[in-house]
Formats: structure tokens, sequence, C-alpha cells
């Protein structure tokens, strides 16, 4: 009997990107050049080079600064730290971690401070975190499958089987959402979201002779939203704030979306709906 055939070699494992790897990454994403990021991070241009090419080992210190001067997000700044060989300095936890309670007491204020408006905290996903009780009438005929699980807010909205068929200016809310989301993309290059872009843009548009576009839109600032209901058409505009903390991702990646009423019949239909829902 011939001896068996020797057995090829394991498949070798990429090496991890190292921290100049990294470094070029989100100089390149924020479309610097070298001689650019050295003079904001306040070092010399032929230092940067050689971290960057793995020459020389960044400090903490130099990791944080460059870090900060990029403007990357503190969950990549762990990212950067652990790359050039320090533990990870900012934290991460659950909302309803224990040590949290705080915090989302706070954030349960707000959405409650904002009753009879509809108001919803998400994660930097676009998962719905918490909302105030205005927001669950506003889902009713949403196909369960959408609210089952962690609950997409942009899926839930575009969706054919979501609250797409009830939002009357349909492209325009589209189109807006899916340049918070470019622009999200392009600030943190999380490639979740954008796998979430490419599915979303699958989603039907608004038909070209139903397509409405409302004035008022501010972008980064605020949106019009026309929405049908049982109760009534509502006429919303809607705005967004970031929370923001120097040390706890968490709290940095949270996003409050609120929906405020743009005439009086809109404040009128909310204000009844509150008064009948427990």
């Amino acid at each position: 009997m011939n001896p068996a055939a020797p057995l090829p070699p394991p498949p070798r494992r990429a090496a991890p990107p190292s921290f100049g790897d990294h470094l070029r990454q989100w100089r390149q994403r924020r479309h610097l050049s070298q001689l650019d990021l050295a003079q904001v991070a306040d070092i010399s241009t032929r230092h940067l080079s050689f971290v960057e090419t793995g020459r020389a080992s960044p400090s903490r210190e130099m990791v944080l600064r460059l870090g900060e001067r990029l403007d990357v997000p503190l969950r990549e700044r762990n990212a950067l730290l652990v790359a050039a060989g320090f533990a990870p300095m900012y934290r991460e936890r659950a909302l309803n971690d224990p040590e949290m309670a705080e915090a989302r007491a706070a954030v349960e204020r707000i959405l409650h401070c904002h009753e009879p408006w509809p108001a919803l905290a998400m994660d930097r996903h676009w998962n719905l975190v918490l909302g105030n009780r205005m927001v669950p009438p506003l889902l009713a005929g949403v196909a369960p499958a959408l609210l089952a699980g962690p609950v997409n807010v942009l899926r839930l909205s575009l969706h054919p089987e979501g609250l797409a068929p009830r939002i009357a200016n349909l492209n325009q809310w589209r189109h807006h959402l899916f340049e918070r989301l470019r622009h999200q993309i392009a600030a943190s290059g999380d490639a979740a979201l954008a796998t979430l872009l490419a599915e979303l843009q699958a989603y039907p548009a608004q038909a070209a002779s139903a397509a409405l576009r409302l004035d008022g839109e501010h972008p980064g600032v605020l949106m019009p939203f026309l929405f049908h209901t049982p109760q009534g058409v509502l006429n919303l505009v809607s705005t967004t704030t970031v929370f923001g903390s120097p040390v706890d991702i968490t709290l940095q990646e949270l996003a409050l979306e609120t929906f405020l009423p743009a005439d009086e019949a809109t404040a009128r239909i909310l204000r009844e709906l509150a008064a009948s829902v427990p």
C-alpha cells in the first residue's frame, strides 16, 4: 500500500492590520495628506511617515492625539490603541447595564418630556433602543416580522410592509435617510452600515406620479414628514440629536429622533392620541 499523501499545510492567516494601516485608512478617509495631519497633530511629517510605515512606534498619547485630530469614533479609537499595543480606553456597556441606570433614566426622561410628540432613541446601526409611548400607536399595521428582534428603524421606515406605504413624501424621505446613512458610513467606516444601505436601496421607491416633495427641508436640521394614520394625516418635522460622551461608546453612538408637529391640526391629533394611550 502506498503511503498516504502528505496533507497540505493549513492556509496562512492574514496578519491583523497594524497601527500604521489603521492610521493610513483614517487619514485617507478624512482626505488629509501626511503633511495636513502632521500640522494639525503638531508632529513632524517625517515622524508621522515613520509611524505609518511601521518604522516608529507611537506613544499612547500620540495615538489618542491622532485619533482626536482625525475625529475617529470612540469605538475605533479603541481599535487604534489595541493595534498600537495599548489597552482600550473607552468603555462600552449596554444601556440596560446596572452601571448605566442613571444614563438610561436620563434618556427616558428626555423621551417622556417630548410627549405628546413621538420620540425614540437608536443605536449606531439604527436599531430601536427606547421610545416614548407615542411611538407604538404609529406602528399599527406593520408586518410583525419587522417588529421582531432588534427593530431597525430604517428598515421599518422604508420596507414596503413597514411604514413606507403611509409616507406621502416617501422619495424625499428616502433621499434624506440615504444621505444621513452615507455620511455616517464615511465618518465611521462601518461595513454593517454599508450593507444596510444596499438593502434599503433595493426597496421600491414611490412612483414618480405619486411622489410628493414638501417645503421646509433643512439638511442636518429639519426634515418634513407627511404620514397617514387612522387618526388623520400627520404633518411632522423630524429632527435628530446626537448624544456625546468623552469616555463612553454607548452614549456617543446613541441618537434621538423627534417628530414635531408642523401645524396645529397635527398637534391636536397627537394630543388626542396621547389621551387614549396608556
